[in-house]
């Protein structure tokens, strides 16, 4: 049965719903760190909220680009899934848990290598647990992706996609105009912060495709995005990147049980993301919203303590 959202008069705004949620964060639950060693040498953390047991079930939270277990919306669904007795666990993608990553390369919005291996872990050591997982934003696209290449032989038992870029070109565009470049200019800065970290190593400069000035000018996701990202992690060029990343081409080989959200004013994106029923596998649940802005679908309460739809919504899938 689909939920039904709409925000309070004071919300209805795209920015409201995107920007306020940041600044009235939950108490995060304390968690424990887990640090997985990886084939290649690096690693990726996980911050488990609970102990998993063999045969309860495992909720696996992937966060969006520059976030962590310290997002307002990790921060929300960690502690719904610790009130709801269900254990959760938090993936880090590669450099967000708070320490950099070893190698030159870091992630991606269409990365599924590591949380396949995280899953795989996850499914060895908890063999009759059914695992789930949510997917904000680029870890949105990236089960997206992961559901459509896996198709049947998902480690998944339910996943949601909340505010996923799933036409990647046509959100980095959408990203250069109007206040949406307000989102842009914030997390550049912080991903040039993080490659000008890796030059200035001695041992990671000379993997790095350019050097600290020229990151300096990498103002856009479509030319950072194109300088590198795209050569560092295996492509030819932006448009590659963006056109073997994107999760929507994916969601057509889906076969089991996935719930995409959107929200039709998100300033990240623009029509493009909306699939039609033809890109929709027949284990696809599309939820489209009018108001919601990105990840935000603020529901109620007042602007300095605000309810909100997706925990609750989150659930009810789980357990429907």
């Amino acid at each position: 049965m689909k939920k039904t959202f709409s925000p309070p008069w004071w919300a209805v705004s795209a920015h409201i719903q995107t920007i306020l949620p940041v600044f009235f964060k939950v108490d995060k639950p304390e968690v424990s760190r887990q640090r997985q060693e990886l084939f290649d040498g690096d690693f990726v953390d996980l911050d488990w909220v609970s102990e998993a047991v063999n045969g309860q079930p495992i909720l696996v939270i992937l966060h969006g680009l520059e976030g962590s277990s310290d997002s307002h919306y990790v921060r929300r669904m960690l502690q719904t899934a610790k009130e709801q007795g269900l254990c959760a666990v938090v993936h880090h993608h590669r450099s967000c848990s708070g320490e950099p990553n070893r190698l030159a390369r870091s992630y991606h919005s269409g990365d599924t290598q590591d949380i396949h291996f995280t899953l795989t872990q996850l499914n060895q050591q908890f063999p009759d647990s059914a695992l789930y997982a949510v997917g904000y934003s680029l870890g949105g696209n990236v089960l997206a992706k992961y559901q459509g290449e896996q198709g049947s032989d998902s480690l998944l038992d339910k996943t949601i996609i909340v505010s996923a870029p799933l036409c990647l070109a046509a959100c980095a565009k959408k990203l250069e105009s109007g206040f949406s470049t307000v989102y842009q200019q914030h997390l550049i800065k912080q991903l040039q912060d993080k490659m000008q970290a890796k030059v200035a190593e001695a041992h990671l400069s000379t993997d790095m495709p350019v050097t600290a000035k020229e990151i300096a000018e990498l103002t856009t996701f479509h030319l950072f995005d194109d300088r590198v990202t795209a050569p560092l992690h295996g492509f030819s060029d932006v448009y590659d990147y963006y056109n073997r990343a994107s999760g929507k081409p994916f969601l057509k080989q889906v076969q089991k049980s996935t719930l995409v959200i959107h929200a039709q004013d998100d300033p990240f994106m623009t029509d493009a993301v909306i699939p039609s029923n033809e890109e929709l596998s027949d284990h696809v649940e599309y939820e489209l919203h009018q108001n919601g802005g990105h990840v935000g679908f603020i529901s109620g309460g007042v602007p300095w303590k605000p309810t909100f739809y997706l925990e609750s919504r989150i659930i009810q899938f789980i357990k429907g």
